[in-house]
C-alpha cells in the first residue's frame, strides 16, 4: 500500500525535458567539413563571378555623364560679397548669384538637376522624428504633435504651425536655373515627377477643399518666406502638402552628403530634344539657404541616367574588391594545400592513435 510520501513524491513535477527528438537533441544534423576540395572550389566561383558583374557596373556607372557646380560661396551680382555672407548680415534678403560654365560634351538623353549638400546631417535621430504625419495626411489638428516641438507653434503669434517640425522649417529654398548662352534662353524645366510615386500618394495629402482657407488658422515655418499653399500657385497638384521640393526633402537622408533631385529637364521643348548640347551655360542662383554656420557646402549637378540609375562607382569598386580578393585567397590556399596538406582521407580518418608527424 503506498504511503504519503510516495504519494507526494509522484505529485512533484519532473523538471526532465520531455523525451522527445527536439528537447533530447536526437534531430538529425550535417556538420560541413571544410576541406580544400569545397573551399577552394568556393572562392574561385566567387572571384570568377564578381569580378565581370563589378566591371559591368562600372561600366554603366561611366556611362553616365555628370556635371557638378560647388556655389557655396558665390559672389552676389555686382559686388564684392559672397551671397552666404550677405543673407548672413542680412536676414531673409534676397540674394543672386551667377556662375558660368562649360559642358565639355554632350549629355544626350534625359538630364537631371540635382542639389547636392554636405556636412548636414538630416539622420540625427531627433531631426528624422521631428515631424507630424497625420498632418502631412491632411488632418489638420490644432494640436500638432510633440514630436514637432520646439516647431509646432509660433513663437509670437502662438498658434499651430503647418508643416510642423525641424525637416519641414529647414526646407531647402534655394532656387536654381541654368541659362543656355548657345540658345539664349532659359533651359526649360519639369518641376514634378521628381518625388516616389509611392510618397505623394500614399504619405502626403491635402486637406479637402480650398487650400487657403484650410489652413487659415495655421502659420508658416519660421524660415519659410512663403505660406504652404502659396509653394506652386501655378499648378494646384503641385501645392500644398502634395509639393514634391516638399515631399523629396522630408525623405531625409542616410549619410551626412547627399543629393536630392530637384528638376527634370523638358525634352519637349524646341532645342533640348537630345538632352544637352555642350557649350556655354550659366547657373543664376536666388541664394536663400546658409549652410556656412555649420561648415556645409551647396553643389548643383546637371546629370544623366543609365540602366542602374545615376552615377555610382561604389558597388562595382566592391564587387571587383571582393571578387580579387577571393581570386588571391584561393591561389594562395590552393599553393598551401598542394605542398602541405595531407589527403582529405587521411584528414578524416583521424583517430587518438594516428601518429602525429
Amino acid at each position: 500500500m503506498a504511503t504519503s510520501s510516495d504519494t507526494s513524491d509522484q505529485n512533484v513535477k519532473s523538471k526532465r525535458p520531455a523525451d522527445s527528438a527536439f528537447k533530447q537533441q536526437r534531430l538529425p544534423a550535417w556538420q560541413p567539413i571544410l576541406t580544400a576540395g569545397t573551399v577552394l572550389p568556393t572562392f574561385f566561383v566567387i572571384g570568377i563571378a564578381f569580378i565581370p558583374v563589378g566591371v559591368g557596373l562600372l561600366y554603366f556607372s561611366d556611362e553616365v555623364k555628370e556635371h557638378v557646380i560647388d556655389y557655396t560661396n558665390c559672389l552676389k551680382d555686382d559686388e564684392n560679397i559672397t551671397c552666404a555672407e550677405y543673407i548672413k548680415q542680412n536676414f531673409m534678403e534676397p540674394c543672386r548669384c551667377s556662375i558660368p560654365f562649360n559642358l565639355t560634351e554632350d549629355f544626350k538623353g534625359d538630364v537631371y538637376f540635382y542639389y547636392g549638400l554636405s556636412n548636414y546631417y538630416q539622420n540625427h535621430r531627433r531631426y528624422v522624428k521631428s515631424r507630424d504625419d497625420n498632418q502631412l495626411l491632411g488632418r489638420l489638428s490644432a494640436d500638432p504633435s510633440s514630436d514637432c516641438e520646439p516647431f509646432a507653434y509660433d513663437s509670437k503669434k502662438k498658434i499651430p504651425i503647418a508643416p510642423c517640425g525641424a525637416i519641414a522649417n529647414s526646407l531647402f529654398n534655394d532656387t536654381l536655373t541654368v541659362y543656355s548662352q548657345v540658345l539664349s534662353k532659359d533651359i526649360p524645366v519639369i518641376r514634378t515627377g521628381i518625388a516616389w510615386d509611392s510618397d505623394k500618394r500614399i504619405k502626403f495629402q491635402n486637406p479637402p477643399g480650398d487650400l487657403k482657407t484650410a489652413f487659415a488658422n495655421y502659420t508658416k515655418p519660421e524660415n519659410w518666406h512663403v505660406n504652404i499653399w502659396e509653394l506652386d500657385l501655378e499648378d494646384p497638384n503641385n501645392n500644398g502638402f502634395q509639393n514634391e521640393d516638399l515631399i523629396v526633402w522630408m525623405r531625409t537622408a542616410a549619410l551626412p552628403t547627399f543629393r536630392k533631385l530637384y528638376r527634370r529637364v523638358d525634352h519637349t521643348k524646341v532645342g533640348f530634344g537630345d538632352g544637352l548640347m555642350k557649350g556655354a551655360y550659366i547657373l543664376n542662383v536666388a541664394y536663400n539657404y546658409s549652410v556656412i554656420d555649420f561648415d556645409g557646402r551647396k553643389s548643383f549637378i546637371i546629370s544623366t541616367t543609365s540602366l542602374l540609375g545615376g552615377k555610382n562607382p561604389f558597388l562595382g569598386v566592391a564587387y571587383v574588391v571582393v571578387g580579387t580578393l577571393c581570386l588571391l585567397l584561393g591561389i594562395v590556399l590552393l599553393v598551401i594545400h598542394v605542398r602541405c596538406s595531407k589527403s582529405t582521407t587521411e584528414m578524416i580518418n583521424v583517430n587518438p592513435r594516428t601518429p602525429y608527424s
